[in-house]
């Protein structure tokens, strides 16, 4: 039987989400039904899944494979339990199934859309060891001409390109460039710190805002001269999605900066609960761990 995602966001997240979610338990556990359960799903993909279908094929894609790529390396790192051969099936699946789909991106979308698939591009060139394919991705998430770039999501004022949409959307895209520094961390690249640590102020003035205090808004279009929004958009504010801890963690523990209102963000509402889009549960992972050096998780292919 051959699988497909179709444009059902829900479907695919929960299964790559899965995946995940039992690797995090088999390495907090040692429970090796866990690690069972999580290659069993992540092989019931890789051995079926043809087409990524759907308007929004590029996005299901970013937001389902780096999940299923964060669940492969945690049970490939800890576990013998894992085939060669079938490891070698789900690099398969990500070079021919996911890569093919976000390898261009989608520059003129709304920044999550890229985020999400510059995200996933880092992850599939760790796991296949592809060097030429995590530093296009590292390039791109700095000098893309993109709305998810780095500097054209997040102005210097810390205001993000879909701020005056809604902010599902904008705590939505940064999430995903949360995620995407703390990957480039573990290769020993700092993206957390580009831009004069824009990441930084980006989830500041989200987190400001959604905690009902004004913000500076300037009405300018996105890099392409569209998704112009003449204010801030008081959609979904107050709606705070899991995204906050594990930023935190990194500019608060360490390298010591204050991140002021995320931090009030957290106090609210530590620890992160789960939503699909995202990792999640990442008070359980991030508060009151340990200050590891940047490329602590390195892998030797990759620098």
């Amino acid at each position: 039987m051959t699988h497909n995602f179709g444009n059902n966001f829900a479907a695919g997240s929960n299964k790559s989400y899965a995946s995940y979610l039992h690797a995090i338990e088999w390495v907090l556990t040692g429970d090796p039904q866990h690690a069972d359960k999580a290659i069993e799903i992540i092989n019931a993909w890789s051995y079926t899944l043809q087409t990524i279908q759907g308007s929004d094929q590029q996005l299901l894609a970013g937001i389902v494979g780096f999940k299923f790529c964060n669940a492969a390396e945690l049970i490939k790192h800890t576990s013998n339990r894992w085939p060669p051969a079938a490891q070698y099936q789900f690099k398969k699946m990500m070079r021919e199934v996911f890569y093919p789909l976000i390898k261009s991106y989608k520059p003129g979308s709304n920044g999550n859309w890229d985020a999400s698939m510059i995200l996933t591009t880092l992850c599939i060139g760790i796991f296949t060891d592809d060097r030429g394919m995590y530093e296009d991705a590292l390039k791109y998430a700095q000098t893309g001409k993109s709305n998810g770039a780095i500097p054209n999501y997040i102005a210097a004022s810390g205001q993000c390109q879909e701020s005056g949409r809604d902010q599902a959307h904008t705590q939505l895209g940064l999430g995903f460039l949360g995620n995407l520094c703390e990957v480039a961390w573990k290769q020993g690249d700092d993206l957390y710190g580009a831009f004069d640590h824009r990441v930084a102020a980006g989830y500041e003035y989200a987190a400001r805002y959604n905690l009902n205090y004004e913000v500076p808004y300037n009405p300018v279009p996105d890099v392409f001269g569209n998704h112009l929004n003449k204010k801030i958009s008081n959609d979904k504010r107050g709606e705070f999605r899991p995204v906050y801890e594990m930023v935190y963690h990194h500019y608060h523990d360490r390298m010591g900066l204050e991140m002021k209102y995320t931090r009030m963000v957290l106090d609210k509402i530590r620890p992160e609960g789960y939503h699909w889009d995202h990792p999640s549960f990442s008070s359980l992972l991030y508060e009151n761990l340990p200050v590891f050096p940047k490329g602590y998780g390195r892998q030797e292919k990759i620098p």
